[in-house]
Parts: structure tokens; C-alpha cells; sequence
């Protein structure tokens, strides 16, 4: 649960910054004047300490609910102190401190409930224990105050002769818990839809309010499902930690597959008036960046790296000044962000040489075909073709055959792209789902059958919860029987 904050004051922790002034340049404790690159400069630094402090405090004392309810709290002290203070010399300390504190008078008030309900229960005859039975032992928290006694991850000395070995190569282990942290959150107990909310609260450092926001759903609904995601980690025994060598491989397939759901909901929000949510993307980008500075061989995470460059730099082109849909044929491309094109294309021709393929550095690759070309008509179908029989061998997938149909229909013809998807109608996995219909709206469009398109568009237009979508599939289905009709109804 969020910590109270004051009337009137911002849902974020991290994002409280957005209101407050930055870091003075002497670093001597005196606030700067207020400005929006101090703001900036001061919610980038909480969202990048908002892991290690988590880190800090979770190998030590363990208990991960509640010691991420104390982190969080102390992410909103410091995002309401230190504007007006100035940022303290050992941020990270600061709020170690801080959380620390907030922890132990957690504790000690459990505590002396206790002892209230104890002292009460030895006046009671009927309650009271017999002489020499003892007694059930101080619980972890209290051990973890004194201690004496493990943590759950094994206590502060377990740690204290260096990191945990990860797996062979893993030099990042030893040097951040961001990644320890990611796979925590990503932990097999846990559903796609937790692992995605659990990751953006404890390693991004959003609050539960922030996320819920993000998501479209009320806050309540999202405290839920954090609690709930919280609560199946301690049930499956999960510890701060490496995951054992067994696990590591799928444990890492989860963590970069739910950076990659964080991503694509930003990149197409799957309901509300607004196509794009850059919160999210932004936040997929940065996360992904900090796996990649730990993972620097890892093929799999610079394919995702450079995937999500490659997608994100075609943003500013993707929509209207109104905010209708813009389909990739027919954007302006010198729009696109360049130095995020470059990035990602510089990034995907490294990686590919020396690692072993993978999904996301197929898909990275893909999309850098379609970085390279500068006009829709320039594009190299056969190339994104051949890549995509890749792809499909690699990690079959219907969205992955939706996509093939499309490029498929652009070197051999629209009907060759209706008979690759047929079988999808039958897949539970996408039948009924708006991009197939969509998809086959446009190949039967490509292949002049404009009454069936027409009524695919429809249908597609039904099925979506994005209002964005739903205008842009409309706005098809009106121009096949009147082509004077304007896209955007």
C-alpha cells in the first residue's frame, strides 16, 4: 500500500520531482533554483536509486512487501525534502536511512501490539499458558532488529564476502541489484499481468498510483494486484538473490518479456483515447538500457534494446496533430527521430555477428529494414520476408504470422498473405482479436474486395478498445465506399 502523503501533493514518488527544484551543482546540501531540467535531473535520480536502496535494504533485513512499502515511502520524503533542502551528499545513504527507519517503527509498533495483546491475554485465566511451556520465539522481524538471526535472504553477513555468483560472465551481479531485482519481480508464481505491475513498482519506482494511471484501472485495483503479487513471492519462498542455475534461463525470458509488454502497451495502449503512453515506453527504454550496461554479451537484451529504439524512433510520426492514426506506409518519415534509428541500427549490425539469435534481435532486425528505407516504396520485402521465416521457426507465435502475411502480400500477392493467416481463424489465441480482422481487412482491400474489406474494417473497428484504432478502422471502412471520405472521421 502507498504511504498517505498530504492533501493536495502528486501520486508519485519518483514523480514528485516534476514539481521541485534540482541538485545544487556543489553538491553541499543547498537546493538550486527550481526549473524543468532540475526536475528532471532530480526524478531521473530517484528512479535510478529507486532499485539499489531497494536492493540494500531487502538483502539485509529481507521481507519484501514490506520493505518495499518503506522504500517507496522513502521516495516520496525525499521527493517532497530535498527541493527545498538540497539533495544530501550520499543520496543512496540518505534514503537507505530513511527506509531503515521506516521499517523499524514498522516493526517496533507490531512489536508492542503484541506485547498489548500478550499482557492482555495473561490476565485471562482461560488463555494463560501453563509454567515452563515456552514460548512460540520472537518472530523475523524482531530477529532482524536485534540481530539475531537470518534475514530471508540469509542475513547481512551472507553477503557481506561478496555477491552471490551468477551465471558464468554475469559481471553486472556483484555491481548492481537492478537485475536481481527484475528477476524477483519476474518470478514463474507470479501472472504476466503481476510480473509487469510488480516491475514497474519496485524497479522502475513508480507508485501504485502512477501504474494504475498508466494502465487505465482505479488505484485500488492496481494496490491489489501488487499485494497480491507481493503475497505469492513470499508464498513460493522466493529470496533476494540469484535464481538458482536451473532457473536463470527462464527467469530471464519473463524479464525481458515483461520489459517488452511494458513497452508495446506504451507503444499501443490497449484502451483509452490516446494511442501512445510514453511513461511506459520511456520506462521499458530505461530499464531495458540499465540490463543491457549489466548484460553488455547478452544478444537477446541488445536485440530488445535495439528493437524498442528502433519502434520508439518512428513515435513522432506515428499520429496526427489530432491524434489519428498514421499507418508506417504512409508516414512522413523525416519525422522519425534519427538519433534513436541510429542507436538502435548501430546496435542490432553489432549484435547480430557475435551472438546467438533470437527473437528479439530477429525483430530488431526487421525493424531496422524498415529504418533503412527512406520511402515505403524503397522497403526490401524479400529481406523482412526471409526474416520473418526466421522468426516463425524461432518462437512461432500468430502475431508473428499476422506480420509475415503483410510482407508476404507485398512480394507475392495479397492472396498468398489471406491463405497464410486462414488457419489463424481457428488459433484461440488471436481468433476474435482485432488485428487479425484488421490484417484481413487489408489483404482482402489489396486484393479488390472491397464489400468483404469493408465489413472486416468494421468488425475489426468493434473489436478494439483503442479509441485511436477504432477511428483509424473506421475511417477505412468509410473510404472503400465513398473515396472521397477524409481518413480521420
Amino acid at each position: 500500500m502507498d504511504p498517505p502523503r498530504p492533501a493536495g501533493q502528486p501520486a508519485t514518488a519518483a514523480g514528485q520531482s516534476a514539481t521541485a527544484a534540482g541538485q545544487s551543482a556543489g553538491g553541499d546540501g543547498r537546493p538550486a533554483a527550481a526549473g524543468p531540467a532540475a526536475a528532471a535531473s532530480l526524478d531521473e535520480l530517484l528512479r535510478g536509486l529507486a532499485p539499489r536502496v531497494l536492493g540494500a535494504v531487502l538483502r539485509r533485513y529481507g521481507d519484501f512487501d514490506r520493505t518495499e512499502d518503506a522504500v517507496q515511502e522513502a521516495l516520496l520524503a525525499a521527493a517532497l525534502q530535498w527541493p527545498g533542502e538540497g539533495v544530501p551528499r550520499n543520496p543512496h545513504g540518505w534514503l537507505v536511512t530513511v527506509a531503515t527507519r521506516r521499517l523499524t517503527d514498522q516493526w517496533r509498533s507490531e512489536a508492542a501490539r503484541r506485547d498489548r495483546e500478550a499482557n492482555a491475554a495473561a490476565l485471562d485465566p482461560a488463555t494463560r499458558p501453563a509454567a515452563g511451556t515456552p514460548s512460540a520465539g520472537a518472530p523475523a522481524a524482531d530477529a532482524a532488529l536485534t540481530g539475531s538471526g537470518p534475514s530471508a535472504t540469509g542475513g547481512p553477513d551472507a553477503a557481506a564476502g561478496g555477491a552471490p555468483a551468477g551465471p558464468a560472465g554475469w559481471a553486472g551481479w556483484a555491481v548492481d541489484d537492478t537485475l536481481t531485482l527484475l528477476l524477483l519481480c519476474c518470478h514463474e508464481a507470479l501472472s504476466p499481468a503481476s510480473q509487469v505491475a510488480l516491475t514497474l513498482r519496485a524497479v522502475a519506482g513508480l507508485t501504485t498510483a502512477q501504474i494504475a494511471s498508466a494502465f487505465l484501472v482505479p488505484e485500488a485495483t492496481m494496490t491489489r494486484r501488487i499485494t497480491r503479487a507481493k503475497r505469492s513471492i513470499a508464498e513460493a519462498g522466493a529470496r533476494f538473490g540469484p535464481p538458482p542455475d536451473g532457473d536463470y534461463g527462464a527467469r530471464m525470458q519473463a524479464a525481458l518479456h515483461t520489459l517488452y509488454l511494458i513497452f508495446n502497451e506504451g507503444y499501443t495502449a490497449t484502451s483509452g483515447d490516446e494511442l501512445h503512453r510514453a511513461e511506459l515506453t520511456g520506462e521499458a527504454i530505461r530499464l531495458t538500457r540499465q540490463v543491457h550496461r549489466l548484460l553488455p554479451a547478452d544478444g537477446e537484451v541488445a536485440g530488445l534494446l535495439a528493437l524498442m529504439l528502433l519502434t520508439e524512433a518512428r513515435r513522432p510520426a506515428r499520429t496526427t496533430a489530432d491524434g489519428a492514426l498514421v499507418p508506417l506506409a504512409e508516414q512522413d518519415r523525416s519525422r522519425w527521430d534519427r538519433a534513436q534509428l541510429r542507436e538502435g541500427i548501430d546496435l542490432i549490425t553489432a549484435t547480430l555477428p557475435r551472438a546467438l539469435i533470437g527473437p528479439y534481435q530477429l525483430q530488431a532486425a526487421i525493424a531496422a529494414v524498415h529504418a533503412e528505407a527512406a520511402r515505403a516504396e524503397d522497403t526490401d520485402w524479400p529481406q523482412i520476408v526471409a526474416l520473418y521465416q526466421l522468426l516463425e521457426r524461432r518462437a512461432p507465435n500468430p502475431m508473428v504470422t499476422l506480420s509475415q502475411a503483410v510482407a508476404v502480400a507485398e512480394v507475392r500477392g495479397p492472396r498468398a498473405g489471406l491463405e497464410l493467416i486462414a488457419p489463424l481463424a481457428r488459433d484461440d489465441r488471436i481468433a476474435g482479436h482485432h488485428r487479425l480482422t484488421a490484417v484481413r481487412a487489408h489483404l482482402l482491400e489489396l486484393a479488390g474486395d472491397t464489400a468483404a474489406a469493408h465489413a472486416a474494417y468494421q468488425l475489426a473497428s468493434q473489436q478494439t478498445t483503442s479509441r485511436p484504432e477504432q477511428r483509424y478502422l473506421r475511417g477505412r471502412a468509410a473510404r472503400l465506399v465513398d473515396p472521397q471520405h477524409p481518413q480521420r472521421p
